[in-house]
Protein backbone atom coordinates (compact mmCIF):
# COMPACT_ATOMS: atom_id res chain seq x y z
CA UNK A 1 0.00 0.00 0.00
CA UNK A 2 1.64 3.16 -1.16
CA UNK A 3 1.65 5.71 2.15
CA UNK A 4 0.45 9.39 0.72
CA UNK A 5 2.78 12.34 1.70
CA UNK A 6 1.22 15.13 4.26
CA UNK A 7 0.41 17.55 1.20
CA UNK A 8 -2.00 14.49 -0.07
CA UNK A 9 -3.28 12.94 2.86
CA UNK A 10 -4.29 17.00 3.19
CA UNK A 11 -5.86 17.74 -0.44
CA UNK A 12 -7.23 14.45 0.19
CA UNK A 13 -9.50 15.42 3.12
CA UNK A 14 -10.42 18.71 1.80
CA UNK A 15 -11.99 16.98 -1.09
CA UNK A 16 -13.41 14.66 1.37
CA UNK A 17 -15.19 17.62 3.12
CA UNK A 18 -16.20 19.79 0.38
CA UNK A 19 -18.01 16.66 -1.15
CA UNK A 20 -19.58 16.22 2.52
CA UNK A 21 -20.36 19.97 3.01
CA UNK A 22 -21.82 19.98 -0.62
CA UNK A 23 -24.26 17.32 0.52
CA UNK A 24 -25.02 19.05 3.89
CA UNK A 25 -25.56 22.19 2.29
CA UNK A 26 -27.90 21.03 -0.22
CA UNK A 27 -29.50 18.75 2.24
CA UNK A 28 -30.22 21.78 4.93
CA UNK A 29 -28.95 24.32 3.75
CA UNK A 30 -26.31 26.72 4.55
CA UNK A 31 -28.19 27.81 8.48
CA UNK A 32 -28.95 24.82 9.60
CA UNK A 33 -25.85 22.61 8.30
CA UNK A 34 -23.69 21.52 11.12
CA UNK A 35 -19.61 21.12 11.04
CA UNK A 36 -20.37 17.77 13.25
CA UNK A 37 -22.54 16.59 10.49
CA UNK A 38 -20.15 17.53 7.86
CA UNK A 39 -17.41 15.86 9.86
CA UNK A 40 -19.50 13.06 10.16
CA UNK A 41 -20.31 12.96 6.46
CA UNK A 42 -16.52 12.83 5.20
CA UNK A 43 -15.32 10.11 8.18
CA UNK A 44 -13.21 12.72 9.99
CA UNK A 45 -12.89 14.62 13.25
CA UNK A 46 -14.58 17.93 13.30
CA UNK A 47 -11.07 19.37 13.74
CA UNK A 48 -9.59 18.19 10.55
CA UNK A 49 -12.20 19.99 9.02
CA UNK A 50 -11.42 23.34 10.45
CA UNK A 51 -8.00 22.42 9.83
CA UNK A 52 -8.91 22.89 6.17
CA UNK A 53 -11.30 25.55 6.67
CA UNK A 54 -11.97 27.92 9.50
CA UNK A 55 -15.20 28.31 9.79
CA UNK A 56 -18.63 27.02 8.45
CA UNK A 57 -18.88 30.16 5.63
CA UNK A 58 -15.62 29.99 4.19
CA UNK A 59 -16.65 26.44 3.80
CA UNK A 60 -19.69 27.10 2.07
CA UNK A 61 -18.09 29.89 -0.33
CA UNK A 62 -15.51 27.25 -1.02
CA UNK A 63 -18.23 24.83 -2.10
CA UNK A 64 -19.70 26.91 -4.62
CA UNK A 65 -16.18 28.09 -6.18
CA UNK A 66 -15.68 24.58 -6.55
CA UNK A 67 -19.12 24.11 -7.76
CA UNK A 68 -19.06 27.06 -10.46
CA UNK A 69 -15.40 26.49 -11.64
CA UNK A 70 -16.41 22.67 -12.37
CA UNK A 71 -20.06 23.92 -13.88
CA UNK A 72 -20.05 22.39 -17.25
CA UNK A 73 -22.20 24.66 -18.46
CA UNK A 74 -24.85 24.44 -21.39
CA UNK A 75 -24.45 21.47 -23.54
CA UNK A 76 -23.50 22.14 -27.10
CA UNK A 77 -23.25 25.47 -26.99
CA UNK A 78 -21.65 27.64 -29.94
CA UNK A 79 -20.33 30.85 -29.66
CA UNK A 80 -22.18 33.81 -30.76
CA UNK A 81 -20.17 36.04 -33.30
CA UNK A 82 -22.52 38.91 -32.55
CA UNK A 83 -23.64 40.91 -29.38
CA UNK A 84 -27.17 39.31 -29.51
CA UNK A 85 -25.80 36.09 -30.31
CA UNK A 86 -23.07 36.33 -27.47
CA UNK A 87 -25.23 37.12 -24.72
CA UNK A 88 -27.81 34.76 -25.67
CA UNK A 89 -25.66 32.13 -25.48
CA UNK A 90 -23.96 33.79 -21.84
CA UNK A 91 -27.64 33.88 -21.04
CA UNK A 92 -28.24 29.90 -21.97
CA UNK A 93 -25.06 28.69 -19.81
CA UNK A 94 -25.92 30.62 -16.73
CA UNK A 95 -29.63 29.26 -16.92
CA UNK A 96 -28.05 26.14 -17.57
CA UNK A 97 -26.89 26.03 -13.72
CA UNK A 98 -30.16 27.51 -12.02
CA UNK A 99 -31.86 24.57 -9.56
CA UNK A 100 -34.05 22.92 -10.84
CA UNK A 101 -35.67 21.79 -7.18
CA UNK A 102 -35.50 22.43 -3.95
CA UNK A 103 -32.44 20.50 -2.80
CA UNK A 104 -30.48 22.09 -5.74
CA UNK A 105 -32.04 25.50 -4.68
CA UNK A 106 -30.70 25.14 -1.08
CA UNK A 107 -27.24 25.08 -2.29
CA UNK A 108 -27.61 28.64 -3.66
CA UNK A 109 -30.40 30.76 -1.94
CA UNK A 110 -28.16 31.74 1.67
CA UNK A 111 -25.61 33.12 -0.50
CA UNK A 112 -27.14 36.67 -0.98
CA UNK A 113 -28.08 36.77 2.63
CA UNK A 114 -24.86 36.07 4.10
CA UNK A 115 -23.39 38.93 1.55
CA UNK A 116 -26.04 41.17 2.73
CA UNK A 117 -25.81 40.16 6.58
CA UNK A 118 -21.98 41.60 6.71
CA UNK A 119 -20.29 44.57 5.74
CA UNK A 120 -16.67 42.20 5.30
CA UNK A 121 -18.37 40.65 2.31
CA UNK A 122 -20.66 42.83 1.12
CA UNK A 123 -18.01 45.43 -0.61
CA UNK A 124 -15.92 43.04 -2.16
CA UNK A 125 -18.95 41.14 -3.36
CA UNK A 126 -20.44 44.86 -4.83
CA UNK A 127 -16.21 45.38 -6.44
CA UNK A 128 -16.37 42.08 -7.91
CA UNK A 129 -19.76 42.55 -9.04
CA UNK A 130 -18.08 45.87 -10.61
CA UNK A 131 -14.97 43.49 -12.50
CA UNK A 132 -17.49 40.74 -14.17
CA UNK A 133 -18.97 43.63 -15.70
CA UNK A 134 -15.74 45.27 -17.09
CA UNK A 135 -14.70 41.65 -18.19
CA UNK A 136 -17.99 41.19 -19.92
CA UNK A 137 -18.09 44.77 -21.27
CA UNK A 138 -14.69 44.52 -22.68
CA UNK A 139 -15.96 41.12 -24.74
CA UNK A 140 -19.06 42.55 -26.17
CA UNK A 141 -16.84 45.59 -27.44
CA UNK A 142 -14.67 43.10 -29.11
CA UNK A 143 -17.85 42.09 -31.05
CA UNK A 144 -18.26 44.59 -33.82
CA UNK A 145 -21.91 45.25 -34.47
CA UNK A 146 -22.52 44.35 -38.09
CA UNK A 147 -23.70 48.12 -38.69
CA UNK A 148 -21.00 49.84 -37.04
CA UNK A 149 -19.33 52.30 -39.64
CA UNK A 150 -15.83 51.31 -40.42
CA UNK A 151 -13.20 53.48 -38.58
CA UNK A 152 -16.29 54.92 -35.74
CA UNK A 153 -15.09 53.90 -32.53
CA UNK A 154 -16.07 51.39 -30.24
CA UNK A 155 -18.59 52.22 -27.77
CA UNK A 156 -18.02 51.34 -24.07
CA UNK A 157 -20.64 48.49 -23.45
CA UNK A 158 -19.53 47.81 -19.85
CA UNK A 159 -23.27 49.38 -18.74
CA UNK A 160 -24.43 47.11 -20.96
CA UNK A 161 -23.16 44.27 -19.68
CA UNK A 162 -23.84 45.41 -15.93
CA UNK A 163 -27.32 45.32 -17.00
CA UNK A 164 -27.28 41.44 -18.72
CA UNK A 165 -25.54 40.54 -15.30
CA UNK A 166 -28.24 42.24 -13.10
CA UNK A 167 -31.00 40.44 -15.37
CA UNK A 168 -29.19 36.82 -14.98
CA UNK A 169 -28.42 37.17 -10.73
CA UNK A 170 -31.99 38.41 -10.44
CA UNK A 171 -33.14 35.28 -12.33
CA UNK A 172 -30.93 33.10 -10.61
CA UNK A 173 -31.95 34.43 -6.93
CA UNK A 174 -35.32 33.82 -8.03
CA UNK A 175 -35.07 30.38 -9.10
CA UNK A 176 -33.22 29.51 -6.05
CA UNK A 177 -36.38 31.21 -4.20
CA UNK A 178 -38.83 29.50 -5.76
CA UNK A 179 -37.73 26.63 -8.08
CA UNK A 180 -39.02 26.60 -11.50
CA UNK A 181 -40.77 29.79 -11.58
CA UNK A 182 -38.59 31.21 -13.89
CA UNK A 183 -38.99 30.10 -17.62
CA UNK A 184 -35.25 29.80 -18.62
CA UNK A 185 -36.31 30.37 -22.44
CA UNK A 186 -37.75 34.20 -21.39
CA UNK A 187 -34.61 34.96 -19.65
CA UNK A 188 -32.34 34.23 -22.52
CA UNK A 189 -34.86 35.97 -24.98
CA UNK A 190 -34.65 39.03 -22.80
CA UNK A 191 -30.56 39.25 -22.39
CA UNK A 192 -30.50 38.61 -26.07
CA UNK A 193 -32.95 42.11 -26.94
CA UNK A 194 -30.31 43.86 -23.99
CA UNK A 195 -27.94 43.65 -26.74
CA UNK A 196 -29.70 46.45 -28.88
CA UNK A 197 -30.09 48.40 -25.64
CA UNK A 198 -28.75 51.97 -26.59
CA UNK A 199 -27.00 53.90 -23.56
CA UNK A 200 -25.23 56.39 -22.77
CA UNK A 201 -22.12 55.10 -22.04
CA UNK A 202 -18.75 56.54 -21.06
CA UNK A 203 -15.81 55.91 -18.81
CA UNK A 204 -13.53 59.37 -17.28
CA UNK A 205 -10.34 59.33 -16.50
CA UNK A 206 -9.36 59.79 -12.99
CA UNK A 207 -9.55 63.22 -11.67
CA UNK A 208 -6.42 62.27 -9.36
CA UNK A 209 -3.59 59.90 -9.67
CA UNK A 210 -0.20 59.37 -8.09
CA UNK A 211 2.81 60.11 -10.04
CA UNK A 212 4.41 56.99 -11.45
CA UNK A 213 8.10 56.23 -10.22
CA UNK A 214 10.92 55.55 -12.79
CA UNK A 215 12.11 51.88 -12.32
CA UNK A 216 14.63 49.82 -13.85
CA UNK A 217 14.88 46.17 -12.34
CA UNK A 218 13.93 42.46 -13.27
CA UNK A 219 10.63 41.16 -13.67
CA UNK A 220 10.62 37.76 -11.75
CA UNK A 221 6.84 36.59 -11.35
CA UNK A 222 5.17 32.89 -10.30
CA UNK A 223 3.25 30.95 -11.90
CA UNK A 224 -0.50 32.03 -11.58
CA UNK A 225 -3.96 31.04 -12.81
CA UNK A 226 -6.13 33.51 -14.88
CA UNK A 227 -9.48 33.30 -13.69
CA UNK A 228 -11.03 34.65 -16.98
CA UNK A 229 -9.48 31.89 -18.95
CA UNK A 230 -9.02 28.91 -16.17
CA UNK A 231 -5.75 28.47 -17.50
CA UNK A 232 -2.18 28.49 -15.73
CA UNK A 233 0.15 31.61 -17.18
CA UNK A 234 3.54 33.77 -16.08
CA UNK A 235 2.91 37.34 -16.60
CA UNK A 236 4.80 38.69 -19.25
CA UNK A 237 4.82 42.36 -20.16
CA UNK A 238 2.23 44.64 -20.11
CA UNK A 239 0.91 46.45 -16.75
CA UNK A 240 0.32 44.68 -13.29
CA UNK A 241 -2.32 46.18 -10.94
CA UNK A 242 -2.42 44.67 -7.80
CA UNK A 243 -5.46 45.66 -5.92
CA UNK A 244 -7.68 44.77 -2.47
CA UNK A 245 -10.96 43.42 -3.36
CA UNK A 246 -12.67 47.24 -1.75
CA UNK A 247 -10.69 48.45 -5.07
CA UNK A 248 -11.45 46.21 -8.08
CA UNK A 249 -13.47 48.60 -9.88
CA UNK A 250 -9.69 50.39 -10.10
CA UNK A 251 -9.05 47.94 -12.53
CA UNK A 252 -10.62 49.82 -15.68
CA UNK A 253 -8.07 52.34 -15.00
CA UNK A 254 -5.54 50.44 -16.55
CA UNK A 255 -7.20 48.87 -19.37
CA UNK A 256 -8.85 51.99 -20.63
CA UNK A 257 -5.33 53.96 -20.43
CA UNK A 258 -2.95 51.35 -21.07
CA UNK A 259 -4.88 49.14 -24.10
CA UNK A 260 -2.83 46.31 -24.12
CA UNK A 261 -2.45 43.51 -21.64
CA UNK A 262 -3.50 43.71 -17.59
CA UNK A 263 -3.13 41.56 -14.92
CA UNK A 264 -5.17 42.17 -12.27
CA UNK A 265 -3.61 40.29 -9.05
CA UNK A 266 -6.36 40.33 -6.23
CA UNK A 267 -5.63 40.56 -2.89
CA UNK A 268 -7.08 40.78 0.68
CA UNK A 269 -6.42 40.08 4.26
CA UNK A 270 -9.23 37.55 4.76
CA UNK A 271 -8.28 34.83 1.78
CA UNK A 272 -10.34 32.37 3.82
CA UNK A 273 -13.72 33.58 2.85
CA UNK A 274 -12.64 36.44 -0.20
CA UNK A 275 -10.64 34.22 -1.72
CA UNK A 276 -13.28 31.14 -2.44
CA UNK A 277 -16.14 34.71 -3.08
CA UNK A 278 -13.89 35.67 -5.77
CA UNK A 279 -13.30 32.51 -7.26
CA UNK A 280 -17.11 31.76 -7.27
CA UNK A 281 -18.17 35.26 -8.74
CA UNK A 282 -15.88 35.28 -11.03
CA UNK A 283 -16.12 31.98 -12.65
CA UNK A 284 -20.24 32.38 -12.61
CA UNK A 285 -19.89 34.97 -15.24
CA UNK A 286 -15.85 34.03 -17.09
CA UNK A 287 -17.18 30.30 -17.45
CA UNK A 288 -20.10 31.54 -19.45
CA UNK A 289 -17.90 34.14 -21.26
CA UNK A 290 -15.49 31.23 -22.36
CA UNK A 291 -18.80 28.91 -24.24
CA UNK A 292 -20.38 32.58 -25.31
CA UNK A 293 -17.76 34.32 -26.48
CA UNK A 294 -15.22 33.07 -29.75
CA UNK A 295 -11.87 33.49 -28.44
CA UNK A 296 -10.88 36.71 -30.46
CA UNK A 297 -13.43 38.69 -28.23
CA UNK A 298 -12.18 37.19 -24.71
CA UNK A 299 -10.48 40.18 -23.10
CA UNK A 300 -6.77 40.91 -22.85
CA UNK A 301 -7.61 41.33 -19.02
CA UNK A 302 -6.13 38.71 -16.65
CA UNK A 303 -7.20 38.14 -13.05
CA UNK A 304 -5.55 36.42 -10.86
CA UNK A 305 -6.34 35.46 -7.16
CA UNK A 306 -3.15 36.55 -5.71
CA UNK A 307 -3.53 34.38 -2.39
CA UNK A 308 0.10 34.01 -1.21
CA UNK A 309 0.41 37.49 -2.20
CA UNK A 310 3.80 36.07 -4.33
CA UNK A 311 3.07 38.06 -7.90
CA UNK A 312 2.21 41.53 -5.63
CA UNK A 313 5.85 41.23 -3.86
CA UNK A 314 7.55 40.27 -7.51
CA UNK A 315 5.73 44.13 -8.48
CA UNK A 316 7.37 44.90 -5.07
CA UNK A 317 4.05 45.47 -2.87
CA UNK A 318 4.99 43.44 0.37
CA UNK A 319 2.49 44.09 2.13
CA UNK A 320 -1.14 44.02 0.86
CA UNK A 321 -4.82 44.87 2.49
CA UNK A 322 -8.31 45.35 0.67
CA UNK A 323 -7.24 48.79 0.21
CA UNK A 324 -4.40 48.40 -1.50
CA UNK A 325 -4.11 49.94 -4.91
CA UNK A 326 -0.64 49.74 -6.50
CA UNK A 327 0.51 49.41 -10.28
CA UNK A 328 3.66 48.55 -12.20
CA UNK A 329 4.64 48.89 -15.98
CA UNK A 330 6.99 45.83 -17.45
CA UNK A 331 8.30 45.78 -20.84
CA UNK A 332 10.88 43.37 -22.18
CA UNK A 333 10.53 41.65 -18.98
CA UNK A 334 12.02 44.35 -16.63
CA UNK A 335 9.79 46.68 -13.94
CA UNK A 336 10.22 50.33 -15.70
CA UNK A 337 7.28 52.47 -13.97
CA UNK A 338 5.59 52.09 -10.71
CA UNK A 339 2.62 53.67 -8.84
CA UNK A 340 1.07 53.44 -5.52
CA UNK A 341 -2.04 54.73 -4.51
CA UNK A 342 -5.57 55.52 -6.13
CA UNK A 343 -5.54 55.54 -9.92
CA UNK A 344 -1.80 53.51 -9.67
CA UNK A 345 -3.05 51.66 -12.98
CA UNK A 346 -3.86 54.74 -14.73
CA UNK A 347 -0.63 56.42 -13.68
CA UNK A 348 1.66 53.18 -14.94
CA UNK A 349 -0.19 52.95 -17.80
CA UNK A 350 -0.15 56.56 -19.19
CA UNK A 351 3.70 56.74 -18.96
CA UNK A 352 6.00 56.73 -21.21
CA UNK A 353 9.85 57.29 -21.83
CA UNK A 354 10.61 57.50 -18.03
CA UNK A 355 14.10 57.58 -17.10
CA UNK A 356 15.41 56.68 -13.68
CA UNK A 357 17.29 59.49 -12.35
Amino acid sequence: MVRLSRAETQERNRAKVLAAARDEFAARGFREAKIDVIAERAELTRGAVYSNFPGKRALYFAVLADLAERSAGAPHAVPGETPHDALGALARARVAAFPLDDEQAGLARDLMPEVLADERIRRPFAQLVKLNGLVLGLALERLDPPDRPAGAPIPRRVRLAETVLTTLHGAGQLAAAAPGLVEPFDVVSACERLAGLSLNDWWAPPVFAPTAQAADRPWSPPEAVDLVRAEPFVPADGVVVVLGTHRLAGAEEAVRAYGGDVTVAVVTSEPDELVPLTRLLVAEVCGGLRQAFPERAWPGLRVVCDVTGTLAAAAGVLAVSDETEAAVRVERGRITAGADGRGAGHAVSVTGGLTVS
